[in-house]
């Protein structure tokens, strides 16, 4: 069987290396840059080291030729326009390319996380244009959501069980005889595609919501001088208590995927209250925060900003929303210099327009702790109070030093 894997992002390129120790594997990529250094053995990603790709067996292309395969996992990502209404391109573009090479008796599988109805609705039908073949006879559909956490090294695609669907029982099974010899976690078959699709979407959909609940908390605790972090030390002793955590909700999926949801509820003709509750909450918390710290400083001040990237530990700047801190500051007259150890200073610039500073040379009136990656969290007392000036401010948004007290230096915390 051969199997070609379409994007070669965070989802993609693991799922080729852990579908090359069982099949022969094809990864595509339009972005040759990306062929050349995944060859080189390198992942910009951060989700493979080099040693993993360098005793991968699969051929890594942006030849489209290679899409002339049994099975067709498509792994594109599926964000959101200026307007926060779902925006296809990227997987009706790959579902055109797929189409011009799609063999006969060939299964096209998505991953990408979409409303109900994308695979068959939308992609199925651009697959039929552009091969001239018939969906359901000569080709089949499929779907499998993704559910890669980046920078987790223990849910990773080899360990956790895959939703899958087919286009008919027979092309379920053949799904599951696929994921299932690569997976120790075990597939789970749905019982259609747009089951499949919905399970995904809430998945994040559900996160966002408790994540706002927790976020609005700690704004009304803030304003009692109480520590969400003390709060939930103490709620969280309970069993059935949902442990979530205050913070910036950016990233591919969280702050993506409930418009997704809520654009297909508007179209079937339901306002999404519930859906769309937590968005407003979570996009102010980087205004809320960056307010709070403002409150306690002089203007124009010098303040740090450390760490760009979504998540700690690992160098995705997709959706971030750390940028908000960043222009709220800057709004309200002060002089920010932003630092990430492992963000790509190009794309921080080609994204956002900022600049990363190479190192961290103050002194600051206040520096933000946004990121909690592995660098901020090993840097000594000694170290945080040589960034400030003297009676400067550490804010803290991760609880990164929560429990370190630094004598000079006023702490604000969530």
């Amino acid at each position: 069987m051969k199997i070609a894997v379409v994007g070669l992002g965070y989802v993609g390129l693991p799922l080729c290396v852990a579908l090359a120790r069982k099949f022969k594997v094809v990864g595509f990529d339009i972005d040759e840059a990306r062929i050349a250094e995944i060859d080189a053995g390198h992942d910009r990603t951060g989700e493979l080291d080099e040693a993993a790709l360098r005793n991968c067996a699969a051929i890594f292309t942006s030849d489209e030729a290679g899409l002339a395969a049994d099975v067709v996992i498509v792994t594109v990502p599926t964000p959101v326009d200026a307007a926060n209404q779902p925006d296809l391109r990227a997987v009706e573009a790959a579902s055109r390319t797929v189409g011009r090479h799609i063999a006969r008796g060939a299964i096209v599988v998505y991953e990408s996380t979409v409303y109900p109805g994308v695979t068959e609705e939308i992609c199925g039908p651009i697959l039929e244009k552009e091969s001239g073949l018939v969906c359901g006879t000569d080709f089949f559909l499929g779907y499998s959501p993704e559910r890669i956490n980046p920078g987790d090294r223990e849910h990773t695609v080899d360990r956790i069980t895959k939703v899958i669907a087919g286009q008919t029982p027979a092309v379920t099974e053949k799904l599951a005889e696929v994921y299932g010899a690569v997976t120790t976690g075990g597939v789970f078959r749905a019982r259609d595609i747009r089951t499949a699709e919905a399970a995904k979407v809430i998945e994040n959909a559900q996160r966002d919501i408790n994540i706002a609940f927790v976020n609005e908390i700690t704004a009304v605790f803030h304003k009692m001088d109480l520590s969400i972090h003390d709060v939930l030390d103490a709620a969280r002793t309970k069993w059935n208590f949902l442990d979530f955590r205050p913070g910036l909700v950016g990233g591919h999926c969280i702050g993506v995927d409930p418009y997704y949801l809520a654009a297909k509820a508007v179209a079937v003709g339901h306002d999404p209250k519930v859906i769309l509750a937590g968005r407003s909450t979570n996009d102010g918390m980087g205004a809320f925060i960056a307010d709070s710290v403002a409150a306690d400083l002089a203007t124009p001040a010098r303040v740090l900003v450390m760490g760009l990237t979504f998540k700690e530990n690992v160098p995705d700047l997709r959706n971030t929303r750390v940028v908000d801190i960043v222009a709220r500051l800057r709004e309200l007259g002060h002089q920010v210099t932003v630092h990430d150890p492992i963000a790509d200073p190009a794309e921080a610039q080609q994204f956002y327009g900022i600049d990363l500073a190479d190192g961290m040379v103050g002194p600051f009136d206040a520096a933000v702790g946004a990121v909690a990656h592995e660098a901020y969290v090993k840097m000594s007392d000694q170290e945080l109070a040589g960034l400030l000036t003297d009676n400067g401010i550490l804010a803290d948004i991760k609880g990164i030093w929560r429990e370190r007290r630094i004598a000079g230096v006023r702490r604000w915390q969530l």
